[in-house]
């Protein structure tokens, strides 16, 4: 072999690593309340960063699922095949709880730890955290009809993925799904035309087209359809009790940017069995619920993707040459870097702080309850909208090689802008800042209570109080609430940032998160922390097990 033909100046691959062993995650963990729970946070980070697990994920995105609306003799089947890869990881999901577990172990912090396990097995896959999410995020709504709420929660809560059409109530563990919005309205869910109408035993039968049902081989699914009374909430489930199919047709799968391992569909439903949920009328009342646990997890999940890109980036970086010497030796990518690090720590912290608001609220906080509304908007605005960004830019750090589909980087780049959308893209996520902000003013109060318990310690950072205080004294005209939406929410978030960096992280993370996002000492770009920004703490604290090896 010649010279020209031997591989040199390339990184190896990046595996055997732990996606747990990472300071801002176990340190937030272990303040909230969680500690109990680091061993199976652990277990499942070394699972996420192993070789087999990683090849699983290539497999499960790469190879779709199909749609069978028939078989081979011409019976309607409605069924979505999947690669054997997506089959196991869900069952690793589920039997280690993340679907559901909170809801039955009354530990304080099972959301937390919960949390941080749905963080650190995000980074292996994130498609299949879609139905694992909803299923998470059905319980609570479906507990508004307390007797279907005995019946499935225990199945939805199972530790065991039994996947195929069956009964519901036959089966040993539940896996649920949403089916919401429609081609004519679609984040505008009052306009939906689904119809439902009451049937003799007490259930309803549903005629309409939905635009997005995610998920649809999940067992029961909770929809939304208009009565004479309005628009209320259902349990749909996709077989009978007498093991017949429902009438759910599967129209198509959604040919979509990313997301690709996990089906999203296109549905019609045709006199479909379904049993009220909540009071008749107030639909989005009891889904809301669900809508705000599934927010969680798009902030977790923006989270994972930003620690997933940040450690390809450092690995890449640490072994890749130019100019003579490595690439994370050299200043202006240290800088790159660093603010990525930065980033992704603030939106770990800030994730994990909604969590543990979560199971204080479950306790009867009612603080964190009202801080958790707010926080969780603002939040799930600006962290999946950083989520993208930030993707971009870590891809950017591998340069062509992070371009092809070889290196892992596109598939977090589609992933990204998904989180964002999800349960109301960037403009409702705003406005639901607004709606906390006018409905639930405690909200406002707890959310300064929060920030403020860092007062003094930065002057960056209590300015930046100040100036936010300023802003919402500017809101009483609700036009010009709506043109500042979107700078009030992010203004929220990235205080919100500084205040748990300030009071949680190193001195030099913390301050150059102060400098730049609140203090203005940073461009529009990743790479614009001011010059005395401490580049080696920074980095030191990011490259944790295997994310430099």
């Amino acid at each position: 072999m010649t010279v020209t033909h031997e591989v040199t100046n390339q990184a190896p691959p990046l595996t055997g690593f732990s996606a747990a062993d990472e300071p801002a995650l176990l340190e937030a963990l272990r303040r909230e309340g969680g500690a109990w729970g680091e061993s199976e946070v652990a277990e499942l980070g070394a699972l996420a960063g192993s070789e087999a697990v990683q090849d699983r994920a290539r497999w499960a995105e790469g190879q779709p699922p199909r749609l069978h609306t028939h078989d081979r003799y011409g019976h309607r089947v409605d069924e979505v095949e999947f690669h054997p890869a997506w089959h196991e990881l869900m069952t690793t999901a589920v039997e280690h709880g993340l679907h559901a577990a909170p809801w039955t172990d009354d530990r304080p912090g099972a959301h937390l730890v919960r949390a941080a396990q749905f963080y650190v097995w995000s980074q292996a896959e994130p498609g299949h955290g879609c139905p694992i999410s909803m299923t998470y995020a059905a319980v609570p709504a479906l507990r508004a009809t307390p007797e279907l709420a005995a019946r499935y929660e225990p199945l939805l809560a199972a530790r065991t993925y039994d996947f195929g059409l069956r009964a519901p109530l036959t089966k040993r563990g539940l896996i649920a799904g949403m089916s919401m919005t429609e081609k004519q309205g679609g984040s505008d869910v009052r306009a939906n035309t689904t119809r439902a109408v009451p049937a003799a035993d007490g259930s309803y039968r549903l005629t309409g087209h939905k635009w997005f049902t995610s998920a649809p081989m999940s067992d029961v699914f909770l929809a939304l359809a208009q009565t004479d009374e309005g628009l209320s909430c259902f349990l749909v489930p996709r077989v009978l009790p007498d093991g017949t199919r429902n009438g759910m047709r599967l129209m198509r799968l959604k040919d979509k940017l990313g997301n690709r391992s996990n089906a999203s569909s296109e549905i019609e439903y045709e006199d479909a069995v379904a049993w009220p949920v909540g009071e008749p009328g107030r639909g989005v009342r009891t889904i809301v619920e669900m809508v705000n646990m599934t927010r969680l997890d798009c902030v977790l999940g923006s989270a994972a993707g930003m620690r997933a890109g940040l450690r390809q980036a450092l690995h890449h970086t640490a072994h890749r040459q130019a100019f003579g010497r490595e690439l994370d030796r050299q200043p202006l990518m240290r800088s790159v870097l660093a603010d990525l690090a930065v980033e992704s720590e603030a939106a770990t912290v800030l994730g994990m702080r909604l969590a543990a608001a979560v199971d204080r609220s479950q306790a009867g906080d009612a603080g964190e309850a009202a801080l958790r509304r707010l926080a969780l908007a603002a939040g799930k605005y600006w962290v999946c909208k950083r989520g993208s960004t930030h993707a971009a830019e870590a891809l950017e750090c591998l340069g062509g090689n992070g371009y092809v589909e070889d290196s892992g980087m596109p598939r977090l780049y589609r992933e990204a802008p998904l989180l964002s959308i999800w349960e109301g893209s960037g403009n409702v996520a705003a406005l639901d800042v607004l709606r906390a902000l006018g409905r639930e003013p405690a909200g406002l109060e707890a959310y300064f209570a929060e920030v403020e318990t860092a007062a003094g310690a930065d002057r960056r950072l209590d300015a930046a109080v100040a100036g936010l205080r300023k802003m919402l004294g500017g809101l009483g005209d609700p036009e010009r609430a709506q043109l500042v939406a979107r700078s009030l929410a992010e203004r929220l978030a990235l205080v919100l940032q500084g205040s748990l960096l300030v009071r949680h992280s190193t001195p030099a993370v913390a301050d150059a998160f102060c400098a730049s996002r609140l203090d203005g000492e940073w461009g529009h770009a990743f790479g614009t922390l001011p010059p005395g920004a401490d580049l080696t703490a920074i980095l030191g604290r990011a490259r944790t097990g295997g994310d430099a090896a």
